[in-house]
């Protein structure tokens, strides 16, 4: 008997003569007696591989099987655009079987929520803020709407996991949990995590029912045709799209809005249609062009990550990656999209514009060979997600008790690790500021709360970590790129130095709330051409370039031109060896440590250096530079000194002003913020790794 018995007879009934499916995928079919068991899991199949389906019939099948009334499944996306994409998906499901699905998010009018309200679907698709308007909102009678709760799919809940949004879903999630009076079945879907075992754990958290991940077995469809191949530049990267795989419907990466729309234009100019999506668009530019693209065989649609999530856009023959995405992860969620369609593989083609990105994508493609897959790491000490769900719960409950708030949120991992006397200062503060006030051991909004937070009916509090972790880099009024908010979060004096695009900008001014920054050209020496790739890098990620540059092996997979490229970079760079650094001191007597170890470990380098020198010590995610008046030896002793430092005690300093950046900041004492900012920019397996290494001394 296979697992598709197990399953309500109506729903193989549909299965098999409504939608006309002959079976389920394997995976489909293997993962059922896991979730009607009610298992907390995490399922793990490649991009349109069918985890939706995968999750929802089984799901369906114990609504149906268990007499399951009103709400009683939540499912949940990181971006309305995927939702409003499964929508109808599931509303045809539910409606073959008699029950209903409808969705629920920013852009949802309130007529239709109101209908939401009056008369429960049997599943919502919704998004964790918009979960936050309605357990805070007097208006949604909270018990009444989740009462009848069982089950919550996440679907790419990587995209949750490894940011603040993740803690402040699983807030959600528990107190949710206990208005249900039950503990919720969690499903997490997702296409790539490196790290599925930790990511159960975060997912059911306290609960008690037993917990697994699901990976689908090894098939055949894990096969990808990659290729690498050197352009030189983003009119030649389009030369060459125009020329490759006519007929064929394309979809181009590309990791910024300016120049997307760059590479679309270029495209044009050279009579290829071509569509474009980002988030500079309005929806419904972006939605036109979608289902443009959706509807065409021989065109091109150039798309920033905005299409790296599960959003439909047909079937694909082509996925071109302009340069290099930052992660494996988001190389494997965009080369997903092909290789759906019988007797073809995945494929990517990657067309580097620079010999920086040339490198870097070697490198990614080497640790995707190897299965390396980024883990997913929540980030420490959320106090910050902690003052805002006190001050949601206040809203919910209209006040609340001193002592007896807590017990909604303890199941939260990331509220566990924080120890309770800093709980108790954290409430401390928001008292003294006058964000709360307590009368009787009741907590309630203080004036000063109602002031920063209170505008329009409290959005301010609902509308909570939707900005992503990026700066945009601005000279003028012209958009120059984006870089990793690590960029800025370490202190540094003097002059802030960035290289982007291929030259030096001094940084003039920085938006913290707004996350801009403005700059303008410098003469100041560029460190080398490849360090200025503007997002920080990881170790694994920089540790792989290192191999590229330092070894003279070749792959099948580079270009001839790629290869040309990539052996002169390495004749530049003899004095580099694997799994070793090296501390240059080059023909202008600059002292330079390479370390290729990334922006984290490099701050917290940078940092102990800068104090044991009492000189200023630059980092970007490749190595470190020394002030020029330094001696030579006393570099050494200090280096010598930093490597036989326990790695767990080593922070990046942490420049203040990013406290200003920090949604909620002012709810928290200086101190646990300045604590939590330096925890999260630690790589403390990363610096330990890297100080095992052995460091030689090189003079130029």
């Amino acid at each position: 008997m296979s697992s598709f018995d197990l399953l309500h007879p109506a729903l193989q009934h549909h299965i098999v003569n409504s939608l006309g499916w002959r079976e389920l995928r394997p995976f489909q079919d293997a993962v059922i007696p896991e979730i009607l068991a009610g298992k907390h899991l995490i399922v793990l199949a490649p991009t349109a591989g069918g985890k939706t389906e995968a999750a929802f019939f089984p799901v369906v099948s114990r609504m149906l099987t268990e007499e399951w009334n009103g709400l009683s499944v939540l499912y949940i996306c990181p971006i309305k655009a995927l939702l409003n994409n499964l929508d109808i998906r599931l509303q045809g499901y539910c409606r073959l079987l008699g029950r209903r699905s409808a969705l629920w998010h920013g852009d949802v009018k309130p007529g239709e929520r109101k209908k939401i309200l009056r008369e429960p679907p049997d599943c919502l698709l919704t998004t964790p803020e918009s979960l936050e308007v309605m357990l805070d909102s007097p208006n949604v009678d909270a018990q009444r709407l989740f009462g009848n709760l069982q089950v919550v799919i996440i679907d790419e809940i990587h995209a949750f996991a490894g940011d603040d949004r993740g803690w402040h879903l699983l807030s959600v999630l528990e107190r949710i949990s206990r208005i249900a009076g039950r503990e919720l079945q969690r499903l997490g879907l997702s296409a790539t995590v490196g790290n599925p075992e930790t990511l159960v754990d975060w997912l059911a958290g306290s609960c008690q029912r037993p917990r697994d991940v699901f990976l689908p077995p090894a098939s055949v469809a894990d096969a990808a045709d990659v290729q690498l191949d050197y352009v030189g530049s983003l009119s030649n990267a389009a030369v060459v799209i125009s020329r490759l795989h006519r007929g064929e419907k394309r979809l181009v990466f590309v990791d910024s809005r300016a120049r997307a729309e760059q590479l679309a234009s270029e495209l044009g100019r050279l009579e290829i249609t071509t569509f474009v999506t980002h988030s500079s668009l309005s929806q419904e530019q972006r939605k036109q062009a979608e289902e443009a693209f959706a509807s065409r065989d021989d065109c091109v649609i150039v798309a920033t990550s905005v299409l790296e999530l599960g959003i439909d856009v047909g079937n694909l023959d082509r996925v071109i990656q302009i340069d290099s995405p930052p992660t494996v992860s988001s190389f494997l969620q965009r080369m997903g999209r092909t290789g759906r369609r019988a007797g073809t593989l995945r494929n990517c083609l990657f067309l580097a514009t620079k010999e920086e990105t040339l490198i870097q994508a070697a490198a990614l493609i080497e640790l995707w060979a190897a299965g390396y897959v980024e883990p997913v790491e929540p980030p420490p000490l959320p106090y910050h997600i902690l003052a805002q769900q006190l001050m949601a719960l206040i809203l919910q409950e209209s006040g609340i008790g001193r002592t007896d708030w807590f017990d909604w949120l303890k199941g939260v991992s990331g509220f566990q690790s924080i120890p309770a006397d800093q709980v108790e200062q954290l409430v401390k503060s928001m008292l003294e500021r006058e964000i709360l006030w307590e009368e009787a051991g009741i907590l309630g909004m203080g004036q000063a709360g109602e002031n920063t937070y209170g505008r329009r009916h409290f959005m301010e509090l609902f509308s909570v970590f939707l900005s992503p972790p990026l700066f945009a880099i601005l000279y003028g009024r012209q958009e120059l790129g984006y870089v990793d908010e690590m960029t800025f979060l370490s202190k540094q004096d003097g002059p802030r130095i960035l290289l982007l695009g291929g030259r030096a900008w001094q940084i003039n001014h920085i938006d913290w709330q707004r996350r801009k920054a403005w700059v303008e050209p410098t003469d100041s020496k560029g460190r080398t051409r490849w360090s200025g790739a503007g997002q920080g890098l990881a170790y694994r990620m920089t540790q792989a370039m290192l191999q590229i540059l330092a070894t003279t092996e070749n792959r099948d997979y580079w270009s001839q031109r790629a290869t040309q490229t990539l052996t002169e970079l390495r004749e530049e760079n003899t004095w580099l060896q694997p799994k070793s650094t090296v501390v240059l001191q080059t023909g202008g007597q600059e002292v330079e440590w390479w370390t290729y170890a990334g922006s984290q470990v490099n701050a917290a380098l940078a940092s102990q250096l800068s104090r044991l020198t009492r000189s200023e010590v630059r980092c970007d995610s490749f190595m470190l530079t020394f002030q020029s008046s330094l001696a030579f030896e006393d570099i050494k002793t200090a280096v010598s000194t930093v490597v036989r430092q326990n790695a767990d005690d080593m922070y990046p300093a942490v420049e203040e002003e990013a406290l200003e950046g920090l949604k909620f900041s002012e709810c928290l004492p200086a101190e646990l913020a300045i604590q939590m900012l330096a925890h999260r920019l630690q790589d403390r397996n990363a610096t330990r790794e890297l100080l095992q290494q052995p460091v030689r001394y090189v003079i130029q």
